[in-house]
């Protein structure tokens, strides 16, 4: 492990390698383990960031205006978890650069993922001085970042080898309700018939197939609740299972035409999609979502869904932004669409 460098190549940059998000909490580090692998797995240089504040407190006589914390012992403090990570990544072949940045860890990791190839975070964080690894960042980093971004939870410390992370003490292993289910080797992704849906099985193939896994294409429906205009009443939800799913069979002829090595099946089933993809994100070696989506009927892929998603997540969840690829150009020549909003 090449940890020498705290800055990186350049201060500033991060050659579009990894980067993780630590703040000391179970939690980030089972994204700095995910991430580690996924760093060796692509042959990628990994940045292990933490960011810290320094809080202004009001003083409690009136005219005695603000104190500060010393900078430097909550810096201090960040070090201390900076160095704590790093003693998890020893005996590792990676290039790693550890980074201290001041500033709000969202705001931290959102700058980075300009350049970033990856950014990575835990589920939840520690909060106070040093992290708010969640709410603030996993809420806001995966919704506004400029690469995708993976958001790990806890749960994903026994697929690691490490199954005492987030173990609360006490508790009675042979009756933990929460036991890890047994992991398939595949990748999911949720799609809802919109065009940042597309984007996001485009990234899930190319996942599928950097692993050497097969690929799921899950769309759930919804109950119906009358919120949606585009529907003709009454819903006849026996033909509309009909349409979508001559919908997703063109929509997989058409992922299937950009990655032919890749075995792709698709999947028509009845749910609300944020409890389908939380189940699905239990047994499955990686779930994808878009930032957004159609919302009401087949999904709110970052929206209401994909934050239910990334809030219950039992296994490792990648959310692709919405950006330009001239691949969605062809797929109206593979079959119908859902028609897209106006």
């Amino acid at each position: 492990m090449n940890s020498e460098n705290t800055e990186g190549p350049e201060h500033g940059l991060v050659r579009h390698g990894i980067v993780v998000g630590v703040d000391g909490s179970d939690q980030s580090i089972c994204a700095l383990l995910w991430a580690a692998r996924e760093a060796g797995r692509r042959s990628a240089p990994l940045y292990v960031v933490t960011a810290y504040t320094v809080p202004v407190f009001a003083a409690s006589s009136m005219d005695a205006g603000y104190a500060t914390v010393d900078d430097e012992v909550i810096r201090e403090s960040a070090q201390a978890v900076l160095d704590e990570a790093l003693t998890r990544l020893e005996g590792m072949a990676l290039e790693v650069y550890p980074r201290i940045e001041t500033g709000d860890a969202a705001g931290v990791l959102l700058d980075l993922s300009e350049e970033a190839e990856l950014m990575v975070v835990g589920s939840r964080g520690r909060g106070g001085f040093v992290g708010r690894l969640l709410g603030s960042v996993s809420s806001a980093l995966p919704a506004h970042a400029k690469c995708p971004t993976a958001v790990i939870p806890v749960r994903t410390g026994a697929r690691l080898g490490h199954p005492e992370l987030g173990r609360k003490p006490g508790r009675d292993r042979d009756r933990d309700r929460d036991a890890p289910a047994a992991v398939e080797p595949v990748v999911v992704v949720g799609v809802d018939g919109s065009e940042q849906a597309r984007t996001a099985s485009l990234a899930a193939a190319e996942e599928a197939r950097s692993r050497g896994l097969p690929l799921r294409v899950i769309c759930s429906v919804a109950p119906f609740n009358g919120s949606l205009a585009w529907v003709p009443a009454p819903v006849d939800r026996k033909a509309l299972h009909a349409d979508l799913a001559v919908q997703l069979a063109a929509g997989r002829d058409w992922l299937q035409s950009h990655y032919p090595d890749v075995v792709i099946t698709v999947d028509l089933v009845d749910g609300p999609p944020a409890e389908v993809l939380i189940e699905a994100s239990a047994t499955s070696e990686l779930l994808v979502v878009g930032t957004r989506g159609r919302g009401g009927f087949a999904g709110m892929l970052l929206g209401s869904t994909s934050q239910g998603v990334l809030h219950h997540a039992r296994g490792p969840v990648l959310v692709v932004p919405d950006r330009a690829d001239p691949r969605l150009e062809d797929r109206s020549s593979f079959g119908p669409m859902v028609p897209q909003a106006g």
